[in-house]
């Protein structure tokens, strides 16, 4: 195992591969097609603003287009043989040497930047990172190491590439460093910006970039992207494609967390609406309030949004979704969201309950009451649309 692999790192996410470490990117062959469009045109732009929903295989194409481009000799003319066919594919062997300086984090012409350790001096940040505890976002003095970094001379005269992951942790300072670079970028440097949120960027930024949008993932290929990555699903491969939306990232928190089984339960509590079980609704709310639990809750919160949009929609165009989420829930949601006018209060209570939990969160208040709060509200809609 390499040592970029022993790390905390802030750009992985917990029981997946990091993207470097991911060979074959699933699903993405449109994205993958256009960016080798532009490399063959002659026309490859210094700035590159990766978009998508988060999960969807943003940085694995990062890091591939990274690979591609340090290990790919930069046009030299025809020479002697002529020019060599152009490339079908960002493929680079897992042998070639720099696909293996990349996998051990030791390619002189990648700098990735990210989000560092906590704290206001070099040695607290230093230590914070090892312990795994990073800063919220990406400061001015992180931007600031890629100084060294172009001032280095390739050795071979290739290209440098900057991955940056993501865009969207940079802070002001930070985000108006990275606009300079693409105003005035150094020589054969290439950009790549990963972007969860791009409307959140600055409108100069955004302008700089040529954008290259990846799309969620058929069910299928997030199958195929989890056993890629030697992880096994607990249950119903359809059921947690249906709850991942189409994106890998979202699985694997699906199945690291045990979503599937929580989502289950959420739809088993629903299913005794408007007169509610109880013993469900504690066990939920205990289970939010967990110690160090902060990733289960904030799953929580997101499954019962999941679940009071399926609501909402169900009432809206009078049928379930095609592929249940657990077992039992296209009944759940018939019974519970049989018209347009039920699927309009739904709708207006996933506003409140939304707002509700993301208040209670950033106010600290106790995690089980939230829990049990927003069931009573549920409980209340429920039993509206059954008088």
């Amino acid at each position: 195992m390499s040592s970029a692999e022993d790390r905390p790192e802030p750009d992985r996410i917990e029981g997946a591969p990091h993207p470097r470490e991911t060979p074959h990117l699933l699903g993405q062959d449109a994205a993958e097609a256009a960016f080798l469009t532009a490399y063959t045109s002659g026309r490859l732009h210094h700035g590159w603003l990766i978009t998508g929903p988060r999960g969807v295989g943003k940085a694995t194409m990062a890091w591939r287009i990274a690979r591609f481009l340090i290990a790919t000799p930069m046009d030299e003319g025809d020479g002697l043989f002529g020019a060599p066919p152009p490339p079908e594919t960002l493929d680079i062997a897992p042998d070639h040497p720099v696909a293996r300086r990349v996998q051990a984090g030791a390619e002189p012409g990648l700098f990735l930047l990210r989000r560092g350790g906590m704290g206001t001096s070099d040695k607290d940040r230093e230590k914070n990172a090892a312990d795994g505890k990073f800063s919220k976002v990406i400061r001015v003095d992180e931007t600031r190491q890629m100084k060294g970094f172009f001032s280095l001379s390739s050795a071979d005269g290739g290209r440098r590439v900057v991955i940056i992951d993501s865009a969207d942790d940079l802070n002001e300072s930070a985000a108006n460093a990275i606009l300079k670079l693409l105003e005035e970028p150094p020589a054969r440097t290439v950009l790549l910006l990963i972007s969860h949120q791009p409307s959140r960027l600055l409108p100069t930024i955004r302008s700089r970039c040529r954008e290259l949008r990846l799309t969620p993932m058929a069910p299928a290929l997030i199958t195929d992207a989890l056993a890629q990555a030697e992880i096994e699903v607990p249950g119903d491969p359809a059921a947690l494609a249906e709850l991942a939306g189409g994106s890998v990232g979202e699985a694997v928190r699906m199945v690291t967390l045990d979503g599937l089984k929580i989502y289950a339960g959420l739809v088993g509590l629903l299913a005794t609406m408007p007169r509610f079980d109880a013993a469900r609704a504690q066990a939920l709310a205990d289970l939010a309030a967990g110690r160090g639990g902060e990733e289960t809750r904030a799953l929580i919160y997101h499954l019962i949004d999941f679940a009071l949009a399926r609501l909402a929609r169900t009432g809206a165009i009078g049928q379930p979704p095609a592929q249940e989420a657990a077992p039992g829930e296209a009944e759940m949601l018939m019974r519970l969201s049989p018209s347009p006018a039920v699927g309009r209060a739904w709708a207006t209570g996933a506003e409140e309950i939304g707002a509700r939990l993301r208040h209670g969160e950033a106010v600290n208040l106790d995690p089980a009451a939230l829990i049990l709060d927003t069931v009573f509200k549920l409980q209340t809609i429920a039993g509206g649309q059954a008088a």
